[in-house]
């Protein structure tokens, strides 16, 4: 796997691969009489089209069911890379691409949920097998580019609601909401704080609602001083719990949409001389490897990162194998993991 800048060129197996302008200037040609090679197209002279197409074939762009060329990779494109999240999403990708032959490319962008001005046309000139974007939305003029030259993309986790022909993955955030609050009101909890994310992000959204919806079918109520947003930059910083922990009458359980900002629950309990989960119950979600080291082990919403990473894998194989472009929508199930954080309250 390697990690090429967000607009530079396309690599494998740790070497940068030729641009389409390397090869142009290579072989004395213009940049357009290569893409015209690369999509198939006319106005190429047999003689320059063979020449050019060795050249591509040497930099290791390849067919596949059709005359098209184009590089045996699939890129994958974070805002930014948030650590274990991101390593699961890259673990589900490159299973897909040793599968079928393929090498990661791993692009950040710097853009929180978008790609940065000029990403689409630099990716166009690449010409990888697929793109997978995570957590983007992306311009109907890049959209465009990437279907110009049949590109197939696929957005992980979408920030927002992506356009019909945009296709996706996802998992069932609003399930996972719900799933997250009735154990909580199970345990016997009535009085349950929430430690999101941000507004902006479709996946905080749905989980906050299927957490209101539990309730609201359990007949308790919602108290909007009990949610608390957190825009923290770091998502295990203790702050946004201890508004809660803080509160005249705080809760006895606290529902944080992600393990991170489960983590800062944690540190907030400590910070107080909180026990978890004898005065304290914490559900977290995402079931990163770290919930299970967690002291006690965390009880979380399991979100499948791997396997929405490879789902989209499947996509872009397929449809790069079919020369389409599909608009799937795809959601994966969620599941609760009960782990030691989570006890009757007092």
């Amino acid at each position: 796997m390697s990690t090429p800048p967000a607009a530079g060129a396309g690599a494998g197996q740790g070497t940068e691969r030729p641009t389409l302008a390397d090869i142009a200037a290579a072989e004395i040609v213009s940049v357009a009489t290569v893409s015209k090679v690369l999509n198939d197209r006319k106005g190429v002279s047999p003689e320059t089209r063979e020449r050019v197409t060795r050249a591509l074939e040497r930099a290791g762009y390849r067919k596949r069911g059709s005359e098209r060329l184009y590089a045996p990779q699939i890129e994958i494109v974070f805002g930014s890379l948030a650590g274990e999240w991101a390593i699961e999403l890259i673990r589900g990708a490159s299973r897909v691409a040793r599968a079928h032959d393929l090498t990661l490319s791993v692009v950040e962008s710097g853009v929180r949920f978008g790609v940065a001005p000029g990403w689409a046309r630099a990716a166009a000139q690449r010409q990888p097998a697929g793109i997978i974007l995570v957590a983007s939305e992306l311009p109907d003029r890049d959209r465009a580019q990437l279907h110009s030259r049949t590109i197939p993309f696929v957005v992980v986790d979408p920030s927002g609601d992506p356009p019909p022909d945009a296709p996706s993955v996802g998992s069932t955030n609003w399930a996972g909401g719900v799933a997250a609050a009735r154990h909580l009101i199970e345990l016997g909890h009535r009085r349950i704080g929430v430690v999101a994310g941000p507004n902006d992000l479709m996946a905080t959204r749905a989980r906050v609602a299927g957490f209101r919806s539990a309730m609201e079918a359990a007949g308790l109520p919602v108290d909007p001083e009990l949610i608390v947003v957190d825009e923290f930059q770091n998502e295990t910083a203790p702050e946004a719990a201890l508004r809660l922990l803080d509160l005249a009458d705080p809760p006895t359980a606290i529902f944080a949409t992600s393990d991170l900002k489960a983590l800062g629950v944690y540190a907030a309990a400590r910070e107080r001389g909180i026990r978890i989960p004898e005065d304290l119950s914490v559900v977290g979600y995402d079931d990163l490897s770290l919930a299970r080291w967690a002291g006690p082990p965390l009880t979380t919403v399991r979100q499948p990162l791997a396997d929405m990473a490879a789902a989209a894998g499947d996509i872009i194989v397929r449809d790069r194998t079919n020369l389409t472009l599909s608009t799937d929508r795809i959601e994966l199930a969620t599941s609760l993991v009960q782990r030691d954080s989570t006890a009757p309250p007092r």
